[in-house]
């Protein structure tokens, strides 16, 4: 894999200039002129699962740069390689994408999805942009997850001067006692982002600096989360389901598409439906009895490209 830039050559130019004016007018597309100033090709490259890429640098907020993967073709599929801050000299857009590049011939390229608030927040702002209406540790409606259990943002005591802003999980059971946990355990309990992460982004931007509390493990766990290669699979397992059940594809067909294959005594092949499961949260791992509600983005990606023929972005949370 191999970027590749595409400079216009002196015989496009020579062409270009025999145009007459009126017609360069009339071929002007005013949404297409904006996309280019606000869009500037870094580079391209083939993944491999054999698809073209490209890396652009686009406008973010407060003057800040985006640098996103995207695919080349339909240029869905954007993920987030770095965020720039607006005082970042422009060269170096391209420097963190020579170097994207180069880590993803080695194989160890990994970014996660753009996000519609990566456009809307100012890379090492001192706190998170959040709505800060209503306070998290006040009283309200809690998330709840299937057994019962209630997760609330507390005050709790860790054996230092001030108290530790957590997430703890309260039993439906009176009698027994709050447990504090993970931004991650509170994610995986309820199989969703949301809404853990905009609570934790409202307590950080209304306690996160009052030197009365202390945040620091909570912004710890929210960074670890939202960037982690490490993905919910509750959306790919409803879409594999939906399709399996409208009958369009087998988890086999699905299994032998991604390349897992099993054959019998007789040499018959058939897809690895238990690995399908395992990944999908059906079936618990091995050596496991809980079913793992995550999957590893390159899985997912796997699944969705090769096995259901679709982007990944329409199966992820």
């Amino acid at each position: 894999m191999t970027p590749t830039f595409s400079p216009t050559s002196p015989a496009q130019r020579r062409g270009a200039s025999r145009e007459t004016v009126a017609s360069a007018r009339r071929r002007r597309n005013p949404r297409r002129e904006r996309a280019g100033r606000d869009h500037r090709l870094l580079g391209r490259y083939t993944d491999r699962h054999g698809d073209a890429r490209e890396v652009i640098a686009r406008r973010g907020a407060a003057g800040s740069t985006l640098v996103v993967d995207r695919d080349g073709a339909t240029h869905g599929d954007p993920r987030l390689v770095a965020h720039l801050a607006a005082d970042e000299p422009a060269e170096n857009a391209a420097l963190v994408c020579s170097r994207y590049l180069e880590d993803a011939l080695a194989g160890g390229s990994r970014c996660r999805p753009l996000t519609a608030e990566d456009a809307r927040i100012a890379p090492f702002a001192e706190e998170p942009q959040a709505d800060v209406e209503a306070d998290p540790l006040a009283g309200g409606a809690h998330p709840v997850d299937r057994c019962g259990c209630c997760y609330r943002l507390e005050l709790v005591d860790s054996g230092m001067s001030i108290p530790e802003l957590r997430w703890c999980r309260r039993s439906p059971e009176p009698a027994l006692d709050c447990e504090p946990v993970s931004v991650r355990e509170a994610v995986a309990s309820l199989e969703s982002y949301e809404p853990v992460r905009a609570l934790t982004l409202r307590a950080l931007s209304l306690h996160g600096r009052c030197g009365a509390v202390s945040a620091t493990v909570l912004r710890a766990e929210l960074v670890r989360v939202q960037e982690s290669p490490i993905v919910l699979n509750r959306r790919l397992r409803e879409v594999v389901l939906a399709t399996v059940e409208r009958q369009e594809l087998s988890m086999s067909e699905i299994a032998i598409r991604c390349g897992r294959v099993k054959r019998d005594r007789r040499g018959n092949e058939t897809g690895e439906t238990s690995w399908l499961a395992r990944r999908l949260g059906l079936l618990p791992e091995g050596g496991q009895s809980a079913l793992t509600p995550w999957i590893h983005s390159d899985v997912l990606a796997l699944i969705a490209r090769r096995g259901l023929g679709v982007s990944p972005r329409e199966v992820e949370l």
